[in-house]
C-alpha cells in the first residue's frame, strides 16, 4: 500500500493510501490507537477493486503532521481533518469507516456528514457512541474498570519515560504486555518502530488528553451526576453498521445497549471470540458484514 502526502486546507499534512478506481464510491478508513493505515490492509485488499479506498495515517501518527499541543487533538479538529482530506482529494460524498479512536472520530464525521449531506453511510467497529459511552463511564463498573488506563495516559508523570523511550513502555505498563499478543511478527515490528518516535507517542496520547471523557476512580459512586447533561445529538439517520468484537477487554458489549435510541435502524453484527482489533483479528467476518451492508445500502 503506497502512500502519498496530502496537504489539507488547515495546514495539516497526512500520509494517505488512495487505492481503487477514482470514479468509484469512496470509503474513508480511520484507524485507531495505537495503529496506522495498515490496520485496514485486509479491507483495502477486499474492496479496492470496486471502491476508492482512502486510509490516512491520522494526525499525530507516523509521518503525518504531529502537533504537540494537546488542544490540537480536540474532536472538532479531528473531524475537520476528514472533510479537509475529502476536499483535497476531490471527493464530495463518502462512506466513513472507523475503529477505536478512528471510530470515535467517525461518529462525529457521520453526524456532521448527515447534516451537510456529505456522508452517505457509516461503518463503526468497536468504538463507543458519544452519547452512550459517557453514561457507561459513570454507571457501568466493567466499563469504568476497563477505562482506568485513560488516567495513566493522561498523567504527565509518564512524560519523561515517553520522551526517552517512546510509547512502548507505557503500553506495557497499561496493558500488562497484552497489547501485541495477537499481532504477527511483521506487523509488530512495524508498530514498534512507529511507537519509538516520541513526537508520535505524544501525538497518539493527546487523543486521550484532549478528550472530554471523564473516567472516575473505581471507588467513586456508580451513578450519573445530578447535573449531568448528555451531549445534544439528534438521532443518526444515515445507514449505519456497527461491528462489535465481543471479547474486547477495553470496550465490553454493554456499549451496544441503547444504540436504537441514538440511531435510526442500526445494523449490528456481533463477532464472538474476537478481541478489540476485529478488522484484522477476524477479517473474513468483518469484510462479509461490510460487503453485505454496502451492497444493501448502495
Amino acid at each position: 500500500m503506497e502512500q502519498r502526502r496530502v496537504a489539507l486546507a488547515n495546514g495539516i499534512e497526512l500520509d494517505v493510501v488512495d487505492e481503487g478506481p477514482r470514479d468509484a464510491p469512496a470509503l474513508i478508513f480511520l484507524h485507531g490507537f495505537p495503529e496506522s493505515h495498515r490496520t485496514w490492509r485486509n479491507q483495502i485488499a477486499q474492496f479496492s477493486d470496486r471502491y476508492r479506498c482512502i486510509a490516512p495515517d491520522q494526525r499525530g501518527y507516523r509521518g503525518s503532521s504531529k502537533p504537540q499541543e494537546v488542544n490540537a487533538y480536540t474532536p472538532d479538529k479531528m473531524i475537520g481533518d476528514v472533510f479537509f482530506l475529502a476536499d483535497a482529494l476531490g471527493i464530495e460524498r463518502f462512506t466513513v469507516v472507523g475503529h477505536d479512536w478512528g471510530g470515535a472520530i467517525a461518529w462525529g464525521v457521520a453526524y456532521t456528514g448527515m447534516m451537510n449531506g456529505r456522508v452517505t453511510s457509516a461503518v463503526i467497529a468497536n468504538a463507543p457512541h458519544p452519547v452512550l459511552f459517557p453514561k457507561l463511564l459513570y454507571t457501568n463498573r466493567e466499563q469504568r474498570a476497563a477505562s482506568q488506563y485513560f488516567t495513566l495516559f493522561r498523567d504527565p508523570a509518564n512524560d519523561p519515560m515517553i520522551r526517552g523511550h517512546g510509547l512502548a513502555p507505557l503500553l506495557m505498563k497499561a496493558f500488562e504486555g497484552k497489547v501485541m499478543t495477537r499481532i504477527d511478527e511483521d506487523e509488530a515490528a512495524r508498530m514498534l518502530a512507529d511507537w519509538s518516535d516520541p513526537d508520535a507517542a505524544f501525538g497518539m496520547l493527546n487523543y486521550y488528553r484532549a478528550s472530554p471523557m471523564e473516567v472516575l476512580p473505581l471507588d467513586a459512586p456508580y451513578e450519573l451526576p445530578a447535573d449531568y447533561q448528555p451531549f445534544p445529538l439528534p438521532k443518526l439517520v444515515i445507514p449505519t453498521l456497527v461491528i462489535w468484537a465481543m471479547d474486547d477487554e477495553a470496550l465490553p458489549p454493554a456499549n451496544l445497549d441503547g444504540l436504537d435510541e441514538v440511531i435510526v435502524d442500526p445494523q449490528v453484527v456481533q463477532v464472538p471470540g474476537c478481541g478489540h482489533f476485529v478488522q484484522w483479528e477476524a477479517p473474513e467476518a468483518f469484510n462479509a458484514a461490510m460487503a453485505a451492508f454496502l451492497d444493501a445500502t448502495g
